[in-house]
C-alpha cells in the first residue's frame, strides 16, 4: 500500500490540478518564504511593488510570476488582451513585463498594449520582451513608449536587472503614446 502524501490547507494557496500524486497547490513566492522561514521580523511593510506580465505563452507567465514573487514583487499575469485591458484599468503596475505577439496570427498586439499603459499611466515601465524582435520593431515600441526591449530568451536573472534598473532610475519623462 503507496503512502499518501497530505498536504497542509494553506490560506492563499489555489488548486492548480489534479494528477495522478494527488492535487498541486500554487502557492505565492511571499508564502513559500513564511514556509522556508525566510519572513523578516520586521515590522515595518515595506509596499511591494506591483508588477504585470504579459505573455501568450502559460509556462512564460508561470515561471516569471514564481521567480518575481520570490524577490518581493506582486505578480498578476494575463495571456491575451482582453484580460491585459482589464488588468491595466484597474491597477496600477510600476513595471509592464510584456510580448508583442498574443497570438499565432503576425499582429503586434503589443505595439496597442503599450499605448493602453501609456494612456493610463505614464509612469509605467515597461519592458518589451519577444522572440519576434528586429530593429524596426524595437524602434516602433520605443516610439510608442516602451522602455526597454529584449528578446527571447533571457534568463530571469536578466530580466530582473533590467527591471531593478527601471524602478531605480526616474522616468525620462511622461511619455505620450504614437
Amino acid at each position: 500500500m503507496a503512502a499518501k502524501l497530505s498536504l497542509p490547507v494553506v490560506p492563499g494557496a489555489e488548486t492548480v490540478k489534479q494528477n495522478r500524486f494527488g492535487t498541486l497547490k500554487r502557492v505565492s513566492g511571499r508564502l513559500k518564504q513564511i514556509w522556508v522561514g525566510r519572513e523578516q521580523n520586521s515590522h515595518k511593510e515595506v509596499p511591494m511593488p506591483r508588477l504585470l506580465i504579459i505573455d501568450d505563452e502559460e509556462s512564460i507567465c508561470f515561471s516569471m510570476s514564481e521567480y518575481f514573487s520570490l524577490h518581493g514583487y506582486r505578480v498578476d499575469t494575463a495571456q491575451e488582451l482582453d484580460e491585459a485591458e482589464k488588468l491595466i484599468g484597474s491597477r496600477e503596475y510600476r513595471v509592464v513585463i510584456q510580448d508583442l505577439r498574443l497570438t499565432a496570427t503576425r499582429n503586434a498586439d503589443g505595439l496597442q498594449i503599450i499605448r493602453m499603459i501609456r494612456g493610463h499611466n505614464p509612469f509605467t515601465r515597461i519592458i518589451v520582451l519577444t522572440a519576434y524582435g528586429s530593429s524596426e520593431m524595437e524602434d516602433e515600441a520605443r516610439r510608442c513608449g516602451a522602455d526597454a526591449f529584449l528578446r527571447k530568451p533571457k534568463p530571469l536573472s536578466q530580466v530582473a536587472q533590467v527591471v531593478q534598473g527601471l524602478l531605480e532610475s526616474p522616468p525620462k519623462q511622461a511619455v505620450r503614446p504614437a
